[in-house]
């Protein structure tokens, strides 16, 4: 690099009058911790955690306190999160006899103690307190950890996705060029063309904001043994530790992961295919994507699973764009690694 006043001016690197930090080329720092106390407020407030099953009822109340520091670093357009937090969170949960009566209630807290950027890759611990250790007590707290962990580590992963993305720095990074673009197409919207060009134009439009997702996984089973697993609600419970409701009939309805996702069946081929539709509670109201699973058996014992997941949306209700790759980080991690490791699947 050339010393100022010497060398080749284009390689010069020298101070604006105005001060200002051309394409962040220099280093710029966000604080957002006051934005991540915000961010988990509304991801992990008022969340149902349990709703009946086995007459009890917890949600959570309200996040208590965000403590720790979170910023963002920026140099050369370069997303450099940081962050080490403390989350904690007021729950409440009762038990009800068969009336729908509540006979009993309790409350307490869950501590998140340590969300770090250097363990961004893996489930911070999560402990969960309750004031009253009575009987009810207890059975509200292992249920909260049993069903309440996974929604709460889901929400957690958001944080930290959107953190990675440059938290509330995002909007400042992007490159804004809507007055270039819109000058240099200005002479071709002047002039009139095709209804039919119009037309086209208005559907690829529409299609913006969405992904698609595929993943091929190696299976040490039969194709039937696989798609079973998938289709049966007490093998789903028994790997993901998550309550299931699942159809197995065409038109049929699921639930997964708590009611965390929720679909219809579209076709099903015994050992084949499987067709959903299938959403996460949290995407924009109407946003259906359509799951297609197929399962190939080139040999006994050995099959081929490939997932293909059309309209899956970039960003969530709340305006955070991990989705795509919290859903394929879903498929990975939460199904299919776990099928492996609980049945013995592994190749």
């Amino acid at each position: 690099m050339a010393k100022y006043g010497e060398g080749d001016k284009r390689w010069i690197v020298e101070d604006r009058p105005d001060g200002a930090n051309v394409h962040n080329w220099h280093w710029a720092q966000r604080d957002c911790l006051e934005w991540s106390r915000n961010l988990l407020t509304k991801l992990l407030s008022n969340l149902t955690v349990l709703d009946g099953e086995g007459d009890l009822y917890i949600k959570t109340n309200k996040v208590e306190k965000v403590e720790g520091e979170a910023y963002v670093n920026v140099r050369k357009g370069k997303i450099i999160p940081g962050y080490e937090i403390s989350v904690t969170i007021s729950w409440e949960g009762e038990a009800k006899d068969s009336e729908g009566k509540t006979v009993s209630r309790a409350d307490g807290i869950v501590e998140i103690p340590y969300i770090s950027d250097e363990n961004a890759d893996e489930d911070p611990e999560i402990k969960v307190i309750v004031k009253d250790e009575g009987p009810i007590g207890k059975k509200l707290k292992e249920a909260f950890l049993a069903k309440g962990k996974p929604f709460v580590l889901e929400q957690v992963r958001v944080y930290v996705g959107a953190m990675a993305k440059g938290g509330p720095a995002k909007d400042e990074l992007e490159v804004k060029k809507p007055a270039a673009a819109a000058t240099k197409s200005a002479p071709v919207a002047a002039e009139p063309g095709p209804v039919v060009k119009k037309e086209e134009g208005k559907k690829k439009k529409k299609q913006e904001g969405f992904k698609t997702i595929t993943l091929t996984e190696k299976f040490s089973c039969r194709a039937k043994d696989i798609y079973e697993i998938l289709m049966d609600e007490n093998r789903w419970k028994g790997f993901t530790q998550s309550n299931a409701r699942i159809s197995k009939e065409v038109g049929g309805e699921f639930s997964i992961f708590d009611g965390s996702v929720t679909g219809t069946n579209v076709e099903l081929q015994e050992g084949k295919l499987i067709v959903q539709k299938w959403r996460f509670g949290s995407w924009p109201d109407g946003i259906q994507s359509t799951v297609r699973l197929t399962f190939d058996e080139p040999e006994p014992g050995v099959t081929i699973v490939k997932l293909t997941q059309t309209d899956v949306p970039e960003e969530d209700r709340y305006g955070n764009s991990t989705v795509v790759e919290n859903t394929e980080r879903g498929w990975r991690d939460l199904i299919f690694y776990k099928i492996r490791a609980v049945f013995g699947f592994g190749i």
